[in-house]
């Protein structure tokens, strides 16, 4: 998710967020599970996870193909508070990233429906550059994928990632997603456009018998 769907400019308008239908649980709109791989643990994003992601996630080498994320600890609480208010009427929801054994923020992962009740998502991450290659991004990929199509009852997962992103490509052809198209100057950074692959992950083939081994996963409906 590149282009990332909070805008300071409409930190305040609550007035317009429709709740979702048809979601199979609404459980999570009260309160996000914790989620544990066997690596990492999500969870609801908290305002003293500021501090860490504003280090992590505006380095150049992380935020350079997703949209400019908040850059400062006042903005990013504000993000914060966005995504609660969000989460609560339905229509996304963001975890932290969280090694497991520590509960300092090193990421995030985001879900927000495309069509009513979650049937189509869009899903999007960014992890702080010294986790990358360790494997954590993958954990925290299938665990989030799975309460994405166990829970929400998404039918279709979509995401983007620019062209010029070999690692990003490369870590969405690992879990599985299949490369649909390339959308044309669709993506518009440090004042250039730039072509995105849409990749895609279906329930059917998340779910089918010879589909790779995932991590094993539970969720706590508890903030430990």
């Amino acid at each position: 998710m590149e282009k990332m769907p909070y805008r300071l400019e409409l930190d305040d308008v609550t007035a317009m967020l429709e709740p979702a239908a048809h979601v199979t649980s609404t459980d999570w709109q009260r309160r996000l599970p914790v989620l544990n791989g066997s690596m990492v643990t999500l969870r609801e994003l908290r305002k003293e996870d500021a501090p860490s992601l504003v280090a992590l996630l505006t380095a150049e080498e992380v935020s350079r193909f997703i949209s400019p994320p908040p850059s400062t600890v006042e903005e990013f609480e504000r993000f914060i508070t966005w995504t609660l208010r969000q989460r609560a009427a339905g229509l996304y929801v963001c975890f932290a990233v969280t090694l497991r054994g520590s509960d300092t923020a090193i990421g995030i992962f985001q879900l927000r429906q495309l069509e009513a009740g979650f049937a189509t998502a869009e899903w999007g991450f960014a992890i702080g550059s010294a986790f990358w290659g360790t494997g954590v991004f993958q954990d925290a990929a299938e665990v989030t994928l799975a309460f994405a199509f166990d829970t929400l009852g998404v039918h279709r997962m979509e995401a983007r990632a620019a062209v010029a992103n070999g690692r990003g490509n490369g870590a969405l052809l690992k879990i599985g997603a299949v490369a649909e198209a390339v959308l044309r100057n669709s993506f518009l950074r440090n004042g250039r456009y730039l072509d995105q692959v849409l990749y895609s992950i279906v329930e059917s083939d998340w779910r089918r018998p010879d589909a790779p081994a995932r991590q094993p996963y539970y969720f706590t409906s508890r903030i430990h």
